[in-house]
C-alpha cells in the first residue's frame, strides 16, 4: 500500500480542488491507436499534465515489442509500466500499484486511472484509484479504424451507449467519450474529493 505525504502537485489556479497525486493512462486503449498514432486530445493532455507537474505513466499488458513501438509516439518523460512476466494479470491491482510506486506517488489519495479497458479499470478500482472510463475505446474494441468509420453515426452512438452502461456497472467513477472531455471529469472528481469522498 502507498502511504505518507503527497507530492505537491499544482492544479490550474482556477481550480479550488485538491491536487492530483498521479495519473495512469492506458497505452493502447487511451493514448495511442492501433496505427501507433496519438489519440485525439492525448498530446494536449500530456503537455498540460507535464506543465502542472502531475506525474503520469502509461500502463498496459502488451508484448514488449508492441509496447515499445506504441510508446514511441509519447514524450520521453512519460513513464511506462507494462505488466511484468509472472505479475498477476488484471484485474489484479499489482501493476497499478507498481506504476504508482515507479512514479514516486506516496499516497493513493488523488491517484487516477483513465482507460477504456474494463479489466484495467477493475484493477484500478481494486487498487483504490479514481477511474475514468473511455466509452469510445470500448465501443471500438475489435474494430479497425476503417470499420469504425464505416458505421453509421447512429450505430456508433448505440455502441458507445452500451459500453457506457457496462463501465458504470463495473463501478467506474466517470465515463467520457474521449480524452478531450477529461477536464469535466477532473473537476467532478476534484469536487467529490474536496467533500471527503473516497474512490
Amino acid at each position: 500500500m502507498l502511504s505518507g505525504h503527497p507530492g505537491n502537485v499544482d492544479m490550474p489556479e482556477t481550480a479550488a480542488f485538491p491536487p492530483l497525486t498521479a495519473i495512469l493512462l492506458g497505452l493502447g486503449d487511451c493514448l495511442v491507436d492501433d496505427a501507433d498514432r496519438l489519440m485525439p486530445g492525448a498530446a494536449q493532455l500530456l503537455e498540460r499534465l507535464h506543465g502542472e507537474k502531475v506525474p503520469c505513466a502509461w500502463i498496459d499488458e502488451l508484448e514488449s515489442e508492441t509496447a515499445r513501438r506504441r510508446s514511441a509516439a509519447l514524450p520521453d518523460w512519460v513513464t511506462g509500466c507494462n505488466r511484468l512476466p509472472g505479475e498477476a494479470p488484471w484485474p489484479s491491482p499489482a501493476s497499478c500499484w507498481r506504476a504508482l510506486i515507479t512514479l514516486g506517488a506516496t499516497r493513493l489519495d488523488g491517484c487516477l486511472l483513465v482507460s477504456g479497458e474494463p479489466r484495467l479499470l477493475q484493477a484500478a478500482l481494486a487498487a483504490g484509484l479514481w477511474t475514468v472510463g473511455l466509452a469510445s475505446c470500448g465501443a471500438r474494441a475489435g474494430l479497425a479504424n476503417v470499420e469504425w468509420l464505416a458505421l453509421t453515426p447512429h450505430a456508433r452512438d448505440l455502441k458507445r451507449g452500451k459500453v457506457t452502461l457496462e463501465l458504470f456497472k463495473l463501478g467506474v467513477h466517470s465515463v467520457i467519450d474521449h480524452l478531450e472531455e477529461l477536464d469535466s471529469c477532473l473537476e467532478d472528481i476534484g469536487s467529490r474529493r474536496a467533500k471527503g469522498e473516497k474512490p
